[in-house]
């Protein structure tokens, strides 16, 4: 199992390390490690898009020759991804004037609409417990400058709200998480991911 972390800009560190503890844990074999060239993503099994800055992740995606890589990849071979915080917002269908606004390139993948910066600025961020459907006890969320996920359709499914607001939904090999699983130190999401495979 060979899981990149697409590792242009934003946490990528951290997801590097989540994944390769959450492989441990799982007592698989594998290896996580940053996608930064079309050689990194080609060996990779599945992939994370960590959080960061949309606009500037997708911008370098397209430069670098992996943005139309991925959303092949992803929808002819059913490559599973975790995309975090701003890897969400890229995995959406819609996100609104603002990625309108900055040309932000939309993978297009799962069937949501995302608000980004819907819970306010980087001082308003926050973490709290939340129920996730498939997890028996509350997951911690850390919420840093964080996208909501305003609605959902066709095979695209909630698994988690905070308030009024979707934060986590999958849609068959694609997972999208409005916060950062890889800064709780609980690595189910992570391993759900892996279940993937």
């Amino acid at each position: 199992m060979r899981i990149g972390v697409i590792g242009v800009q934003g946490n990528v560190t951290e997801h590097v390390d989540a994944v390769a503890r959450a492989i441990r844990q799982a007592g698989r074999k594998g290896e996580a490690f940053p996608v930064r060239r079309r050689e990194d993503l080609d060996r990779s099994d599945g992939l994370t898009i960590p959080g960061g800055e949309s606009t500037t992740i997708s911008k370098l995606l397209v430069k670098l020759g992996l943005f139309d890589e991925i959303v092949r990849r992803a929808t002819e071979e059913r490559m599973p991804i975790l995309g975090t915080c701003a890897g969400c917002i890229l995995l959406s269908k819609e996100a609104g004037a603002q990625a309108e606004r900055t040309r932000t390139h939309l993978l297009g993948l799962m069937d949501m609409t995302v608000d980004r910066n819907a819970f306010g600025r980087q001082r308003e961020s926050f973490e709290a417990d939340l129920d996730v459907e498939g997890l028996d006890a509350p997951f911690h969320c850390v919420f840093i400058r964080a996208p909501a996920i305003l609605r959902t359709w066709g095979a695209c499914r909630p698994l988690a709200r905070y308030a009024d607001r979707i934060v986590l939904a999958r849609q068959g090999n694609l997972i999208g998480a409005a916060f950062h699983p890889e800064l709780s130190g609980d690595l189910r999401i992570h391993r759900w991911f892996l279940d993937l495979f």
